[in-house]
């Protein structure tokens, strides 16, 4: 787990847009695994420093590759990321994200009405991307409000990645799910990269991605939310 996260981190300072920490070492003993990364002392954020997320993440995204996926496996939270090269972004997201936490699921008793409403939203979910053709964007993976700081001098900073390449729209979601990120942030993304008009549409499926893993890393506290949120997409398609 370590080392794919040492190597997201690679991924994301060869972009040379946001300031991810420095990999100083990785490794393990007989006992233990380690990750030592680069010490950066944090400031207080402010919204000049949100304008330059923004930007600098929309640059990020512009880091492109020959399909969806990435070159190993890596994890969100502590839940297996498999992340197998595929050509088709509709098929990436069905099988390795939403399909894969909802059989997790199951495995970890939550089967029944999650996982037949489910099944049925993964039939159907193609036509959320009708006129959407998304191009592979390098992303954080695990965009949460927690996962960046500023550092003294005014930069932004993201840790902790999940990394891989897919819809831009997937990172953006996230950053809506828990809060954190700012209007300056949203109007420089949107000035330097501008989105689908109809990216809103796709924003709850995204997010039904890490409601399914906060379930299946938390327990059954989730589980309404993850019923709901299935219930709410099935509406959207008139099911």
């Amino acid at each position: 787990m370590l080392e794919a996260e040492a190597a997201g981190l690679d991924e994301l300072k060869q972009a040379a847009a946001v300031r991810v920490p420095a990999v100083r070492a990785v490794g393990a003993t007989a006992g233990q695994a380690f990750l030592a990364l680069e010490w950066i002392d944090f400031g207080a954020s402010a919204p000049d420093a949100e304008t330059r997320l923004g930007e600098q993440l929309a640059w990020q995204h512009r880091v492109s590759a020959r399909g969806f996926g990435w070159h190993r496996d890596n994890t969100i939270g502590s839940t297996e990321q498999p992340n197998a090269w595929g050509n088709d972004w509709i098929a990436f997201f069905r099988e390795r994200r939403l399909r894969h936490q909802l059989e997790l699921a199951k495995r970890n008793g939550h089967d029944g009405r999650l996982t037949d409403r489910g099944a049925v939203l993964l039939e159907l979910m193609g036509a959320f991307f009708a006129s959407h053709r998304p191009v592979p964007s390098l992303l954080h993976g695990d965009l949460w409000g927690g996962n960046w700081a500023v550092d003294s001098a005014g930069q932004p900073v993201l840790f902790d990645p999940a990394v891989y390449f897919g819809d831009r729209e997937a990172d953006l979601a996230m950053t809506r799910l828990f809060g954190g990120f700012g209007n300056a942030f949203y109007t420089a993304y949107h000035a330097t990269w501008p989105l689908d008009q109809a990216a809103g549409t796709r924003r709850t499926l995204y997010n039904l991605y890490h409601v399914l893993n906060h379930l299946n890393l938390f327990g059954g506290g989730y589980l309404a939310q993850a019923q709901s949120t299935i219930d709410r997409l099935l509406a959207e398609l008139g099911h």
